[in-house]
């Protein structure tokens, strides 16, 4: 799959600093920013941010051009903008250096511009936007509904009701079932005096060869980057992957699961029924999760658990047999008594 860029406007860290209220350490006012990226991706041309201490060696190792932290941030020579909250301010910039575009439409359902490869079938009803590219025989069922500059491979199958947002793209083989939606926002907000402020989200959503979606899952856009699912993945009904989060090859994911944004999941892993994983960890590849489990931290390579919190299968069916006995235990302290 091609590089996605997004559309980037270009902003001095002198005019930045004033817009936000903040003060510049280490870095020139003339410096040229044009793009906001994460700590461990960004370059001397653009903003990053520091808010919460878990990445404070991130932020500096970090080549960013400009990080927004709070005073208490101890980032030594790294260039900064010193304010009160840094991720409203992180939130901001986004919305100042990557605007998004201002929706094309026509008179007709298929843009003129979009480029419907040989051996298509199209049902009544199907709208497709500006600048998408779909490729050779695929279908797409009665009310399905393709963004702008969406990328489509060969041989997909895209059934009614699914609804694939600005630049969504699906590699070759890609069946979606009814319903489903990919590269809506990403639920992310900032606690501003008193308000809940929306954080931009303006990435996208990849999906690899031969992945196949339930019906009435959702898959969010990135903040910045890309959501993605790796090739072979089969994801089950009513699913939510959240935003930038990165499943691998091959993995199953059964209905109901939820998956937190940011969250990293290896190859040929498993994740049975209702199970729910919190953000910003990692689970390795080939591990299994049974069903109703929550995912509260990193999952070694080759792991089966299970539980509330989910910890070692094994583990958790001790606890479970202990608690069990509890009653029988409890009457007969209370006769002793």
């Amino acid at each position: 799959m091609s590089q996605i860029s997004l559309t980037a406007q270009m902003l001095t860290a002198g005019v930045l600093a004033e817009r936000l209220g903040g003060s510049l350490r280490g870095c020139p006012p003339e410096r040229v920013l044009v793009e906001v990226k994460p700590l461990d991706e960004a370059g001397q041309s653009a903003v990053s941010f520091l808010a919460n201490a878990k990445y404070h060696d991130k932020a500096l190792q970090s080549g960013a051009g400009l990080i927004l932290c709070d005073a208490k941030a101890e980032l030594g020579d790294r260039p900064q903008l010193v304010m009160e909250n840094p991720y409203w301010g992180f939130a901001q910039a986004i919305g100042w250096l990557h605007p998004e575009p201002v929706p094309q439409w026509s008179d007709t359902l298929i843009h003129p511009s979009a480029q419907i490869g040989e051996g298509c079938r199209i049902a009544p009803n199907v709208s497709i936007g500006a600048g998408t590219v779909i490729g050779k025989g695929t279908v797409l069922h009665p009310g399905v509904t393709i963004g702008e500059h969406c990328e489509i491979g060969e041989g997909c199958e895209l059934f009614s009701g699914v609804a694939l947002y600005r630049r969504t793209r699906l590699g070759k083989g890609v069946r979606i079932h009814a319903n489903a939606v990919l590269g809506s926002d990403g639920y992310g907000y900032v606690l501003v005096k008193g308000r809940h402020e929306k954080v931009p989200q303006v990435g996208w959503v990849e999906v690899e060869d031969d992945v196949e979606i339930g019906a009435a899952t959702t898959i969010d856009r990135g903040v910045l980057g890309p959501t993605r699912v790796g090739a072979g993945t089969k994801i089950d009904n009513l699913c939510q992957i959240a935003h930038n989060v990165q499943i691998g090859r091959h993995c199953l994911i059964v209905s109901q699961t939820g998956i937190s944004g940011s969250t990293g999941v290896g190859d040929y892993v498993t994740l049975a029924g209702k199970v729910g994983v919190v953000g910003h960890i990692h689970i390795g590849s080939r591990s299994v999760v049974g069903g109703n489990s929550v995912v509260a931290k990193d999952v070694p390579e080759g792991s089966f658990i299970t539980g509330f919190p989910a910890r070692p299968h094994r583990q958790w069916m001790e606890s479970q047999a202990a608690l069990n006995r509890l009653p029988a235990l409890m009457k007969r302290l209370g006769k002793r008594e």
